[in-house]
């Protein structure tokens, strides 16, 4: 562009208003690429005095890596000028004096002075736009999360509450179910001579009673341990003594041929809380002998060393489906081969918040058709 077309552009008195005070920056450029004209805005959006621009190729406001692409487009628009936003859906960047580069939206315009191809290209930086919706996506994204797992909770918990309504009901009905008849038959068993008739049917009461406490306190103790009241009371006691006691508890529960084996190696003291080791235990054991058919061992090993408590109870019975395995300590869970015996899905899960409880941890191995080992490591004394 001549020093004349210049100075008759910038004559316009409402174009040098415009040019001078736009608060966004303004570029004149050539059709060959040169920069003719370049507001105060522009120089402080990119660092440079309008000297150093005048007469620069446009590319200098171009981060290096697109340069080469641009002059392609630049010849393009040129071609086929028209007003429009330049980059239609990319992400626009420019390159200040000092090299760093920030993004940019820029709309293009174009007209003739005197029968010269000229471009303006009206230049703002959306850094701060940008900041702020990145940020705003960033919390849509975290909210979308929240959702989704509150979402997941829900379902869970929908389906927790379905497992628990057909356990319990299940649950509650074959005790019950039990007591009704044997309360029914004691009745019409009034004769001297029918005395053992109505003691067999009294124990089948008392342990069908058994049962719904059992029950019962499954869901008391989960609902304790969901809301993080139970209490710790660690105290020294013998180990090997405390272990002796639960196998011969668990001897009423053993089926025909069934023998409970323990084993004990290392220091007898441990400091701990015996009512959670005791549930621990019982669970465990219970579990074993209610899992495995008549005549079968099961193995309760105790082992102390290095200060460290390893706990075995090792059964040969049915053992757990490998698919069952990954979900076998979840809340009212049970395996797919032991839906007609008896049980809630809750003792297992119960056992692993108390082994928490005591600062241990929990594993298994089993094999259907095998049996089951279950281990449990916790510290000898614990404060």
């Amino acid at each position: 562009m001549t020093e004349q077309s210049t100075l008759i552009l910038e004559s316009e008195a409402g174009f040098k208003a415009l040019f001078e005070y736009a608060t966004v920056g303004i570029l004149v450029i050539s059709a060959e690429g040169g920069i003719e004209l370049a507001n105060p805005c522009i120089e402080k959006l990119f660092g440079y005095k309008k000297a150093e621009l005048i007469g620069r190729d446009v590319e200098i406001l171009i981060p290096e890596a697109f340069r080469k692409n641009h002059v392609h487009h630049r010849e393009g628009y040129f071609n086929r000028p028209k007003a429009r936003p330049m980059g239609y859906g990319l992400s626009l960047f420019a390159r200040k004096k000092d090299g760093f580069e920030f993004p940019v939206e820029i709309s293009l315009g174009h007209y003739l002075l005197e029968n010269e191809q000229l471009a303006v290209a009206f230049v703002t930086d959306i850094t701060a736009s940008k900041r702020s919706q990145e940020e705003l996506e960033a919390k849509v994204k975290e909210r979308t999360l929240e959702l989704t797992r509150s979402l997941e909770r829900e379902k869970v918990l929908s389906e927790m509450k379905s497992r628990f309504v057909s356990i319990a009901s299940h649950e509650f009905r074959t005790p019950l179910s039990a007591i009704l008849s044997s309360l029914a038959l004691i009745e019409t068993y009034s004769k001297e001579e029918q005395e053992e008739k109505r003691k067999k049917h009294i124990d089948r009461i008392k342990s069908s009673v058994r049962d719904l406490t059992a029950i019962l306190n499954d869901f008391l103790l989960l609902d304790k341990a969901e809301q993080g009241k139970i209490e710790i009371f660690n105290e020294a006691f013998n180990l090997r003594d405390f272990a002796g006691d639960i196998a011969e508890e668990v001897s009423g529960m053993l089926k025909q041929g069934q023998e409970v084996i323990l084993t004990y190696t290392g220091d007898e003291e441990i400091i701990q809380d015996k009512k959670i080791l005791k549930s621990i235990f019982l669970n465990l054991l219970s579990n074993a002998i209610k899992y495995s058919p008549e005549d079968k061992m099961i193995c309760f090993s105790i082992e102390i060393t290095n200060s460290l408590v390893m706990v075995n109870v090792k059964d040969e019975g049915i053992g757990i489906p490998e698919e069952d395995q990954q979900n076998l300590f979840g809340k009212f869970y049970r395996a797919k081969n032991v839906t007609n015996i008896q049980g809630t899905g809750l003792g297992l899960n119960i056992v692993q918040k108390y082994v928490e409880l005591i600062s241990g941890a929990i594993s298994f191995e089993s094999k259907p058709g095998v049996g089951t080992i279950f281990r449990i490591e916790f510290p000898q004394n614990f404060h």
